[in-house]
Formats: C-alpha cells, structure tokens, sequence
C-alpha cells in the first residue's frame, strides 16, 4: 500500500505547499518547536493504530540527532534522529513500533537501541505507548551547534513501508568518501592534495623516546616482578599493569583498530543517488555484503599501490608509537595485532551470549557448558603463549542490565527452553521483582563462572578483563564480578568517569579497571557528533585530554580505550551509526588536534598516576552527553 495521507501540496496541487523552519538557538541549553500537525498536514487522522510509518520530508543543516515526538492523549513521546543528508532534502520512513513499544531484545545496547535506515538512523527513547489523540509534532535539540536550522515540508502516514529517498541532485559522498553537501577545515579537494598530505606525514612521523617506553610499551624508569606475560599489582596504593619484562603498564588505547576503516558503504542498491562515484568492483567490497563499497580501502589503495596490506598496517604501528598508543583494543583487525608490535586485547565470541533475551546465556542447556568449552578451546589456544596479548574481555554492554524483571517476562513469554523451564521452577513458590532479579544474579553468576574456569583451563597466561559494562551496575552484579574478574571493565561515555562510580567499583571489587570506550565528536564533517559532543575539532583534542588524564588521577585505573581508531562510515555501520569519533578520517588522515592532545595527554600519564602532576582542569566549551534532555520548549 502507498501513502494514504501527504503533504499538503500533494493534496491540494492549488495551495502552495507549507514549510515549516526550525532555528535551534546555540545560547539555549535545548532548542526547538511544537506545532500543530495540521499545519503542515492537515488531512491526517488523530489516530494512528492503523498504520505503522510516519513519513517525514525534511532538510536538516546538521548532522547533529534531534528529537521527533508527537502529542497524544497519553502524554509526549519521542526518539532521536540522525541525517545522512545534511543540506539536502530527504524522505525518511521511521516505524511507528518504535513509539509503541519498547525494543525489541538484543544483545547489547547499541544493538538494542539503533535502527538503521537509508537515509539516517534513530535512536530509541522517550516515553511508549499508543498513538492516539495526536495533535502535533515537537522538533528539538540539546545544546545545538552553530545555530543550525531544520525545514520541515511534509507530514505523512503509511501502512506498508515507503522507504527512504534521497531527493536532492548533488551527491552526498564526494569520491573520497567525505561529506560532499558542505565545506570544512581539511577537506581534501583533490587526490593531488591528498597525496602531498599523504607524502608530508611520510617523511615526518617519528617514533618517542625508546628510553620512555619498553619493548611492550611499559614504562622503562619503574620495575616490578617479570612473568613473561601480563599481569596486574596494586603498589603504594595504586593499580598497574605490569608488562611481559616487569615495567609498569597503563594501557593507553584504542577500539576498532583497522586499516582502511571508516568508508564502508552499504546497501547501494537503496541509495542509488547518494553516491557521487563509487571505488572501483572489488576494491573493499564485502563478500558478505554484495551491495556494498569501502572508500577507506580505496583511500589506501590511492595512496600506497598495491603494497597497501602491508604498508597502511606498518604505518598504524608507527602512528601509535609515535601518538604514545600502547594497546590495540576491542574489535581490531586480527592482521594488525598479529604483528605482534603493540599489546593488544580480545573479546571472546561464541560464549551464548544472545539477543532473544537481552544478552543473557542460558546457561541451563544441557550442551552449554560442552558448547563452551569447545568455542573458547578454539579461540584461546593460538594465543596462550603470546605475551602481546594482556588478556580477554566476555562481553560487551549487556542491555539486561537495569531490566531484569522485563528480561524474565521476555523469558516466560518467549519459546519453550530450559531457563524459562528453570526461572518458573524458581518463581514457584512466589514470583516478585526482588526473585526475578535474582534469577538473572544467579544465572549470570553460573555463566562469569563458567567462562572464566574454563578460560584459564585452556589459557591460564592471560587476564579475564572483565564484561565492559555499558554503565556501572548494581551492587550484587558488582559482588558476583569481585570474585570472577582479574580487572573490572567498563564502558563510560561522559565528560570525565565520575570519581564516586569508580570508588564505588573499586571498594566493592578490590579490582582494577579499565574503560572500555569512551569519544567526543562534533558535527563539521557530515556526521552524527558522537555519545559525547563538543563544538569543534579543536574541542576534540581539550576533551580528550581532560578526561583521560581525569581518569587515570584515580589509583584504580590502569587503562583507557578510545572508541575508535577512524571516523564511523558517513553513512552509518550495520546498525546506522556514523560518528564523527575516529583519530584518522575516511581519507586516512589524523585529526590534528586530537592526536597531538593524545600524544601530549599519553606523555603525562605516568606521573598523573602516580600523584606526581594534577590532571589538567580545562573543559571543552558546552560538551554535552547523549541522555534525556530537559522538557523545555520554545513558545
């Protein structure tokens, strides 16, 4: 079925078409409009049950996400929204089941909370329910950049799903992979720029002092007992790492390490026009994506030849040496960390982890424990002589977490199988949030067991670094870790970690811990601005350095990983995301004032966590998180 009800110049061709302009105020902490629907639409229905799309044509001067929301007899509801097509006009089709209902379960947070689409992405939010009674629409921003402007042409609904479209003429993506509707600092106009940029770092790059560093980039002037792997030890108060030789370690990182990243374009048959020319077949391609293209790796192949394996990997190395970059993090490229010149980290994969019931094993299966074993024997066995690798996370960002009743409910509603068999075996003698939360305790606890016993049976070198939870997390999750985890981990994205979490973390484990991911971006290049926003590239580079060098002032941390090595692709990842939050741009180069921020920041952190110097105390200008905003308005 087609849209049953459009704009008002499709519906009258006689009346001229209504626009609606938003300017968002910079001065103002949340910026926006609310209008009446009927404005724009006047035809739609105030009920809604019968459909399941809303249609919107717009043209947004930012990439930054905005909140859509809709007045019904319920109260407001709302969810965030990212553009692809910033400076253009486009057509965005947003399913009406994400303002129903809660999402759908899934494994970890970024895969509970984004939904791709063609032309943007949205992020779930806000409160659900049923769509009646609506009688207008709210457009607002938290702490908008540069005073940008959103026109809002057409209101529309549908019951089958329109699609997306692109409706300007000029490409989005230039044939470099950058943002093609806008101008910015540092844009590369043509190859011949490129190549002399290219050429430039080539002969000026370097290395640090070789005195400062180890062989596996611990710090020469401190020594402790060497093992030949990593380990850690609490010394004078303060936590370490102590490298394969004995030196001191902090692991200065980063997630996502790979050559050629950030230029992933997929679904090409759906966005035929976005695309001002393509890399040549086969050049990146994905075999598991056939409608799909890597401007990173054309980038590459543009700058090196056919030796770019080697030479773009060879070149990472030399930037985090140079950088002062000790660790290769979650989810890098196996080639790059298989050179066995920088440290790196893993997560293990095939442990029965699943979406269908929020990330949580079930552990009750009889095979699981067999299942296991066989996966992490696999997994662990290459690298159990290695001493580059420091050690092992279990998971990533588990979104049951806070949601545990939920999680049981999704549990007794879903397929027959042995923890819902087990869960009402325990809620038998009387079902209560307090029960159904410890039902989850119990069974993670019996999963962390699991996986760390039979990790150090197959690897007993290498640390268990932990779950990188998405936030702090209760006590009791707290209490289960302290006995399982060699470090505790955790993902914070924030204007620095919040000193009473990390005491919190610290006095109920005993443990060290490690960030798992944290970025600041901003919104000049085309891209959504990151979980964290500043208001510029320079920006970037104060944020950074405030908040690692904040971070390692506690005596509890002992590492720290940027999320990521290059920019997200412009437009978005798997999941739809495309963040401005990468060291190294789609044209494989550095962001200037992040990485001399991060080669300064790296430089100080020895005596910062020791006690020796204060961390800096200079904050980025209006750096804003990605959480709930004020329900304020303009009137």
């Amino acid at each position: 079925m087609s849209l049953l009800f459009v704009g008002l110049l499709q519906l009258n061709p006689c009346q001229a078409q209504k626009t609606i302009k938003i300017r968002f105020d910079s001065n103002k902490e949340v910026s926006g409009k609310k209008f009446a629907i009927r404005v724009i639409s006047p035809d739609i229905p105030a009920n809604w049950d019968g459909f399941n799309f809303v249609v919107l044509e717009f043209r947004s001067t930012t990439p930054q996400r905005f909140q859509v929301g809709f007045t019904t007899e319920t109260g407001y509801n709302e969810l965030r929204v990212m553009s692809y097509c910033v400076n253009g006009w486009n057509k965005l089709a947003i399913p009406l089941r994400f303002y129903r209902a809660l999402p759908d379960a899934a494994h970890d947070l970024a895969a509970t909370f984004n939904q791709d689409r063609y032309t943007g992405w949205i992020n779930l939010g806000g409160t659900r329910g049923p769509l009646r009674g609506i009688d207008s629409i709210g457009i607002r921003m938290n702490a908008p950049i540069n005073n940008p402007v959103i026109e809002l042409r057409s209101i529309a609904l549908s019951v089958e799903d329109p699609g997306d479209q692109y409706l300007g003429t000029k490409p989005v993506v230039d044939e470099f992979g950058q943002w093609n509707l806008g101008d910015f600092e540092g844009k590369a106009k043509s190859l011949t720029q490129l190549r002399k940029e290219w050429d430039t770092e080539e002969k000026t790059i370097d290395t640090n002092n070789s005195t400062f560093y180890s062989k596996f980039g611990g710090y020469l002037p401190v020594k402790a007992k060497s093992t030949g792997f990593f380990r850690t030890e609490k010394m004078d108060g303060k936590w370490w790492f102590v490298d394969p030789e004995g030196c001191l370690f902090l692991s200065v990182g980063v997630d996502c390490v790979h050559p050629g990243g950030g230029g992933n374009a997929i679904h090409l048959d759906k966005r035929a026009n976005l695309f001002k020319e393509l890399p040549p077949p086969g050049i990146g391609s994905n075999p598991d994506r056939p409608n799909s293209a890597s401007f990173g790796t054309w980038n590459l192949v543009r700058r090196y030849g056919p030796s770019y394996p080697e030479k773009s990997k060879d070149l990472i190395i030399r930037r985090m040496e140079n950088w002062g970059l000790n660790t290769i993090c979650n989810w890098s490229s196996p080639e790059v960390m298989a050179l066995n010149r920088k440290a790196f980290m893993l997560q293990l994969n095939n442990v029965g982890i699943e979406n269908g019931i929020m990330g949580l094993p079930d552990v009750y299966t009889p095979d699981f424990k067999e299942k296991v074993d066989a996966s992490i024997q696999a997994f662990v066995t290459p690298y159990r002589e290695n001493p580059w690798l420091i050690g092992y996370f279990t998971g990533n960002e588990p979104s049951w977490t806070g949601q545990e009743e939920r999680l049981c409910q999704l549990i007794l509603d879903g397929k027959e199988k042995p923890i819902q068999s087990e869960l009402k075996k325990f809620l038998s003698g009387g079902d209560s949030p307090s029960k159904r939360r410890q039902f989850v305790f119990d069974t993670f606890r019996i999963f962390l067991q699991t996986i760390n016993k039979t990790v150090k049976t197959y690897d007993p070198n290498h640390l268990n670094l932990g779950m990188r939870f998405g936030h702090v997390p209760d006590k009791e999750i707290i209490t289960i870790c302290k006995d399982v985890f060699d470090v505790f981990s955790f993902n914070c994205y924030d204007l620095c970690p919040k000193r009473e979490f990390m005491d919190q973390i610290s006095e109920g484990t005993g443990l060290p811990m490690i960030i798992g991911e944290y970025h600041f971006g901003t919104v000049d290049r085309g891209m959504a601005q990151s979980l964290w926003q500043v208001n510029s590239q320079k920006e970037r580079g104060v944020a950074f350095s405030y908040y690692t060098e904040q971070a390692y002032s506690h005596p509890g941390l002992i590492g720290t990983a940027w999320f990521q090595w290059c920019d997200q692709d412009l437009t978005g990842r798997n999941d739809g995301e495309n963040y401005n939050c990468g060291l190294v741009d789609v044209t494989d180069r550095p962001y200037p004032y992040l990485v001399e921020a991060v080669g300064r920041t790296a430089q100080r952190l020895l005596s910062i966590h020791q006690g020796a110097t204060k961390p800096t105390n200079q904050q980025p200008v209006k750096a804003r998180g990605h959480g709930a905003i004020p329900d304020l308005w303009e009137h």
